[in-house]
């Protein structure tokens, strides 16, 4: 599998418009940015690929990482910056399988699949496919597991990738530290883990709810409730076994020192697992 990372942040990315705060001005010094969160995932093999979400930003990223046009695509959620770029399907692509999960949200009464169906209606291009949580199916030649995380109020769910060769790749998707057990034992053992780390903890003082799950020393490892903290990203990483992480979905909050550090990924990265 090669992996190409081609949107690594938040809701509002980095730089982020209208600011000028020291991290934005970093970004555009050192010309590296973070669009809103996909990843492109191409088998080798066969010569298809697909995406783990599809941000607003979608035409930009294709467009700037050369990468494939997907053949199908995975939705992890329904929040806008993961799913607005399914609109890009339109002449750009004759048809676009996308999945999703088939599980009920109680939050709004359906599940994520019947979401995009009723959202995208218009667009004859995509045909959705409800998969059930846990319940592997393949994709491109390769096998994927839609698992529940933790991202209040909303459904939403991570995922583990393999190849036949046994290579992982694993997704935490937009999540709090309280991933399930059940969950965890699905994303464990990955090659590559891409996990959700939107801000350090020291910054959990700004949030209305401040930090949550916190260490034996104290250290959040949730930010309010719905995302992980730096620390909290890479004690999951630990406890997952992860072989190498590369910390995603990172704000512009950060210092530059820490919003380009050792672990937080930036736009275009690319890996062969």
């Amino acid at each position: 599998m090669r992996v190409t990372l081609l949107g690594t942040g938040d809701t509002t990315g980095t730089p982020t418009p209208g600011c000028s705060c020291d991290t934005c001005e970093a970004a555009v010094d050192r010309d590296i940015e973070r669009t809103r969160f996909s990843v492109h995932i191409e088998n080798e093999r066969t010569g298809e690929s697909f995406l783990v979400d599809m941000s607003p930003d979608a035409r930009y990223q294709l467009l700037r990482d050369s990468v494939s046009l997907p053949d199908e695509v995975i939705i992890t959620h329904i929040h806008f910056d993961h799913l607005d770029g399914l609109g890009n399907a339109y002449r750009l692509l004759d048809s676009l399988p996308v999945h999703a999960a088939a599980a009920v949200d109680p939050q709004t009464g359906e599940s994520v699949a019947e979401t995009i169906a009723q959202k995208y209606d218009y667009l004859d291009q995509l045909d959705v496919h409800p998969q059930q949580p846990f319940e592997p199916f393949e994709i491109c030649g390769v096998t994927a597991t839609l698992v529940p995380v933790e991202h209040p109020p909303l459904a939403c769910y991570g995922l583990a990738i393999e190849d036949e060769t046994g290579a992982k790749l694993s997704i935490t998707g937009d999540t709090n530290f309280a991933v399930p057990d059940a969950s965890r034992d699905v994303l464990s053992d990955a090659d590559l883990l891409l996990a959700d780390a939107i801000v350090p903890a020291r910054l959990c003082k700004h949030h209305p709810l401040g930090g949550t799950h916190e260490n034996e020393a104290g250290v959040p490892r949730t930010f309010g409730t719905k995302h992980m903290t730096t620390e909290g990203a890479l004690s999951l990483a630990a406890e997952l076994n992860a072989a190498q992480t590369r910390l995603v979905h990172v704000s512009h909050f950060p210092t530059p020192e820490e919003a380009f550090g050792e672990h937080t990924a930036v736009d275009g990265e690319q890996y062969i697992l």
